[in-house]
């Protein structure tokens, strides 16, 4: 038994920028970071663009930014949520500063300020073409010198503590409900190097685990997004809302063979004026969006979407030859290098593109405390739903949003702090009459026929038969793997697959459920 105040699960710009919040305020308490891979290892870490705020308000201004936000989100946002985190973003981005995350200036001294997609206005702070990396970096930093945060790399977390388990331990037969007031006193975790499931018992939980876009075959995000946290949110009956609403970016690099991640073309790169064009280099985004190429993520993925399939190709392309090659460089040093070590000349070449699963705008539902429907747990950043991005999320505002619900969820853990204790009945992890698998390439298999199924039927443009077919192919897996999980030893892959097949579920279910066309959900047998 491993006993900590503060658990947090997630090594990116969320779960760090927590862990050091709590530590700095509360410098007698212990802080166990847990992190599934490598600590650098995170969603955050791909982000290219930037991150969006208000900074220079003689050109722009917090209406701006919140108007912007309210119309990506296709009128499913929550407008309060979106006034709170757009008018605290830049107390926050001072405190990353303060940290040391550098962005890039112009040569007057000012931040150099892009636009992307659905800005009014050039907000979007950046250093490079590798804003997430630089945070991650300073904010780890930050972490290692921080005496009182433990942080454990290659460390799984298989399932939150609740009462369900206490009572199951006590012999009770009762199965706890999402109707009964359920508590999390930490989580079960796997010790990857050992193979030992740890029992950590936490008075305040902290989930950060990012987002699943693995649960599709071509997707920016990195392998160890799996949807971790949601499905286990999930199975401990915590309320998920809005994960229908999958954001597909328009643009990663479409490579032969296919890779995962695939590379991501920020769309800032569209700020400095790229031009989708099709398979004939006909100009094409005039035909969907008076806005061109910074419409929207939503619409202009549909539009590449729908010009693939009257082509028949796997990729259209953006045209960046126009842009001065010297501007280009400087400001996407990576793209360009990443293009040329497959023999493209992003100043004489277009660039081949294809849309990707990147970001999925619900998730465990929180308020504007960060708190979710179980008692002492919190979540925030992308596997969280906080009713920012509504049907789907404006460019740029992912990471505002995990700095500010970092932040609140801190205030109010603090808040309660003093008033909880460790229980002296939590259980230990039971694995008795389980034996260790063998068959690790039936879970590749497994692994890569959900991500067909999704990406076949459940994609940027879904219909009723499409989701029933991907319901029923995922059934067969879910029967499969049942046993599977029940009686192996735990390992990291069959627990993502689990995770996975949780995730998918939740997609299609939630999919077949909604009857209106919002945002990133499109059905072409809805309204």
């Amino acid at each position: 038994m491993i006993k900590t105040d503060f658990l947090v699960i997630g090594s990116g710009i969320a779960g760090l920028s927590y862990a050091l919040k709590v530590a700095s305020f509360h410098k007698q308490a212990t802080i166990t970071l847990v992190t599934k891979a490598q600590k650098e290892e995170s969603n955050t870490k791909y982000a290219q663009g930037g991150i969006a705020t208000v900074t220079n308000t003689d050109i722009d201004s917090f209406e701006q930014h919140i108007q912007d936000t309210l119309i990506a989100g296709d009128g499913l946002c929550d407008e309060e949520v979106v006034r709170m985190v757009v008018e605290e973003a830049p107390k926050r981005l001072d405190e990353l500063i303060a940290w040391g995350a550098q962005f890039d200036k112009t040569n007057k001294g000012d931040y150099s300020l892009g636009r992307e997609g659905g800005h009014s206005q050039n907000r979007i702070l950046h250093h490079k073409d590798i804003t997430g990396y630089e945070i991650a970096r300073a904010l780890l930093q930050k972490v290692e010198n921080t005496p009182n945060i433990t942080l454990l790399e290659d460390h799984f977390t298989v399932d939150f503590i609740t009462d369900h388990h206490i009572l199951r331990a006590q012999g009770h037969e009762k199965t706890v409900t999402h109707r009964d007031h359920i508590t999390c006193y930490g989580a079960y975790v796997l010790d990857e190097a050992t193979q030992e499931i740890k029992t950590i018992q936490a008075k305040i939980t902290l989930l950060a685990a990012g987002g699943s876009g693995q649960v599709y075959r071509t997707t920016t995000n990195p392998k160890i997004a799996t949807g971790d946290g949601i499905a286990m949110a999930y199975r401990a009956k915590a309320k998920i809302q809005d994960i229908e609403f999958i954001q597909f970016h328009p643009t990663a690099l479409h490579q032969e063979p296919a890779q995962s991640p695939a590379f991501l073309i920020t769309e800032a790169v569209r700020g400095e004026g790229g031009i989708l064009r099709n398979s004939n280099g006909e100009r094409f985004m005039e035909r969907y969006d008076d806005r061109l190429e910074l419409a929207p993520r939503d619409i202009v993925a549909r539009a590449i979407d729908t010009e693939l399939k009257i082509t028949g190709e796997d990729y259209a392309y953006l045209d960046c030859t126009h842009i001065n090659p010297e501007h280009f460089i400087n400001h996407f040093p990576n793209i360009t290098e990443k293009c040329k070590s497959i023999g493209i000349d992003v100043h004489k070449d277009f660039i081949p593109i294809t849309p990707a699963a990147h970001y999925i705008c619900g998730g465990i539902a929180v308020n504007k405390n960060g708190q979710t429907s179980i008692e002492n747990l919190y979540a925030c950043g992308e596997c969280s739903r906080t009713g920012l991005h509504g049907a789907n999320r404006l460019a740029s505002n992912s990471l505002i949003e995990a700095i500010v619900y970092a932040h609140k969820s801190f205030k109010h853990g603090t808040s309660i702090f003093n008033s909880l204790e460790f229980r002296s009945d939590i259980p230990g992890w039971d694995d008795t009459n389980t034996s260790k698998n063998i068959e690790n390439i039936l879970i590749t298999h497994d692994r890569k026929d959900i991500q067909k199924i999704m990406s076949n039927y459940v994609g940027i443009v879904r219909s009723d038969i499409r989701l029933q077919k991907a319901a029923n192919r995922l059934e067969i897996l879910y029967q499969e793997n049942k046993e599977l999980y029940k009686n192996a030893k735990l390992s990291v892959p069959i627990c993502e697959l689990r995770n996975l097949i949780t995730n998918a579920h939740l997609i299609i279910q939630a999919s077949m459920e909604r009857k209106q066309n919002k945002g990133g959900f499109y059905n072409q047998d809805c309204e």
